[in-house]
C-alpha cells in the first residue's frame, strides 16, 4: 500500500514537544521544554469554571461563543488597545488560539497563496498553511542588540504577487522578542502597499518583561481593517488545557473563520467560556503578579544557564529563553536536545525545528521559565554537568 498520508503533510511527522515530553518522562527528566505553567490560574476563574460544570452548563453553547465572553473580549480589545469589535459579528471564539490560527488560515488561503511567516515560527503555522494548500515564504528573526528582529529589506523581498497573508506572532514565541512600534509600522507599511491580510498571534499580550510594551497590530493606522487578532485564557491565566481562546476582526473575516471552524469543532466548552469572561474583567491584579512572577523567574534562570556555560538572550516575553550551545563545544541543538535528558536530567527544545533554513538556529535551544523557582534551581544545577 502507498503512504496514506496527503503528500501536503509529510514533512510534519511527530511534533518535537511530543517527542521531548516522552524523552523526559522516559528518562524522569525535568521538563523545560513545553510552555505550560505548573501552577494553575486565579481561583476565583477555576471556581466559576466548576460552578458553572456543577449547575449543569454542559451542552453545546452558542457556535460563535457564549455573549458574556465575547463581550468581555471586545470590553478588553477597547480598554487595552482602544479598538471597537462589535461582540455579535467581529468577536468569534475558538478551541484555543490554535484552532483560531487554523480556521483563519483555511479560511483565507486558496490553494497556491503565499503565507509570509516570521522564523523560527510556533510549529502549528507550517503545518496549517500546508493543510491550506498555500505555500509558505520565511523572514529570518536574527539576533541583534540582544534580541531577535528582522532586516526589513528581506520582509520587502518576501512579498511577491502571490502572496496574500502575513503571520505576526508577537510577543514571539519562540524567541521572546517583543515588536517595537518601528518593527509594526515596518509590517504595516508592507500590508498596506500590497492589499495583505495580517493574522496575529498575540497569545502572550500580557506577559512582557522590563520596559516592553505589547503593541496590537490593528491598532496602526489603516491595519483595523485587516488585521485577524487572535488571542486566548491559556497564557495569560495559566490555564492552557482550557483551549478558550477567540478571534477579532471585521465581520467577513471572521464569517471565514466561523465557516471552517464550525465543521472541526463546531463550539468551545461553555463552563471555561463562562470563566474565562469573570478572569477578563475581574482578573487583571492576578495577571499582573503573573507577569512579575515570571520576569523573576526569567532572570532566575537566565543566571543559572549563564552559570552552566550558555550563553543566553534575554526575552522581552514570553515563556521561553533562548541559550546558545556553542560556548559549550556543541553546535547542533537538535542532537543535544536528545541527549540531554541522559546527560543532565533536563528537556530542551532544538530551536532549528522552528526554521525552514535551519542552520539559522541549529546553536540555540528553547528553555521554558514557567515552572516553579525550586524547579529552575534544580534544572540550572543538573545544566551544569555539562560544562566542559
Amino acid at each position: 500500500m502507498s503512504e496514506p498520508l496527503v503528500r501536503r503533510m509529510r514533512e510534519f511527522g511527530e511534533t518535537i514537544f511530543a517527542e521531548m515530553s516522552a524523552l523526559a518522562v522516559r528518562t524522569g527528566a525535568i521538563n523545560l521544554g513545553q510552555g505550560f505553567p505548573d501552577e494553575s490560574g486565579p481561583t476565583a476563574m477555576l471556581e466559576h469554571a466548576a460552578d458553572a460544570i456543577l449547575a449543569g452548563d454542559n451542552q453545546y453553547p452558542p457556535g460563535p461563543g457564549v455573549p458574556e465572553l465575547r463581550e468581555a473580549v471586545a470590553e478588553q480589545r477597547r480598554a487595552r488597545y482602544g479598538l471597537e469589535y462589535d461582540p455579535a459579528t467581529e468577536v468569534f471564539v475558538t478551541v484555543g488560539a490554535t484552532e483560531g490560527i487554523a480556521a483563519a488560515l483555511l479560511g483565507l488561503a486558496e490553494p497556491g497563496d503565499e503565507v509570509i511567516v516570521f522564523e523560527p515560527y510556533y510549529d502549528s503555522y507550517a503545518a496549517m498553511i500546508a493543510m491550506a494548500g498555500a505555500v509558505r515564504r520565511t523572514v529570518t528573526l536574527r539576533p541583534e542588540h540582544g534580541r531577535f528582529t528582522f532586516d526589513p529589506d528581506e520582509l520587502r523581498a518576501a512579498v511577491t504577487p502571490r502572496t496574500k497573508l502575513i503571520m505576526v506572532n508577537s510577543p514571539h514565541n519562540p524567541t521572546g522578542t517583543v515588536f517595537n512600534r518601528a518593527e509594526l509600522e515596518q509590517i504595516a507599511a508592507v500590508c498596506r502597499e500590497h492589499d495583505l491580510v495580517a493574522i496575529t498571534d498575540e497569545v502572550y499580550e500580557y506577559l512582557t518583561f522590563d520596559d516592553a510594551e505589547h503593541i496590537s497590530l490593528a491598532t496602526l493606522d489603516g491595519m483595523r481593517e485587516r488585521t485577524v487578532v487572535i488571542s486566548s485564557t491559556g497564557k495569560t491565566f495559566s490555564v492552557t488545557g482550557w483551549k478558550t481562546g477567540w478571534v477579532c476582526a471585521p465581520a467577513p473575516f471572521v464569517n471565514a473563520v466561523r465557516t471552517v471552524a464550525q465543521f472541526v469543532t463546531f463550539t468551545a466548552s461553555a463552563p471555561y467560556q463562562r470563566a474565562t469572561a469573570y478572569a477578563l474583567r475581574e482578573e487583571g491584579a492576578w495577571v499582573e503578579k503573573l507577569r512579575k512572577s515570571l520576569q523573576s523567574k526569567r532572570d532566575r534562570l537566565i543566571s543559572g544557564l549563564d552559570a552552566a556555560g550558555f550563553e543566553t538572550l534575554r526575552p522581552q516575553g514570553t515563556y521561553f529563553v533562548q541559550a546558545d550551545i556553542r560556548p559549550l563545544g556543541f553546535t547542533d541543538g537538535l542532537e543535544l536536545a536528545r541527549a540531554l535528558p541522559e546527560r543532565a536530567g533536563v528537556v530542551a527544545i532544538p530551536t532549528q525545528v522552528f526554521y525552514d533554513h535551519a542552520e539559522a538556529g541549529a546553536h540555540f535551544v528553547r528553555f521554558a521559565f514557567c515552572k516553579r523557582e525550586a524547579v529552575i534551581d534544580e534544572a540550572v544545577e543538573r545544566l551544569r554537568r555539562l560544562a566542559p
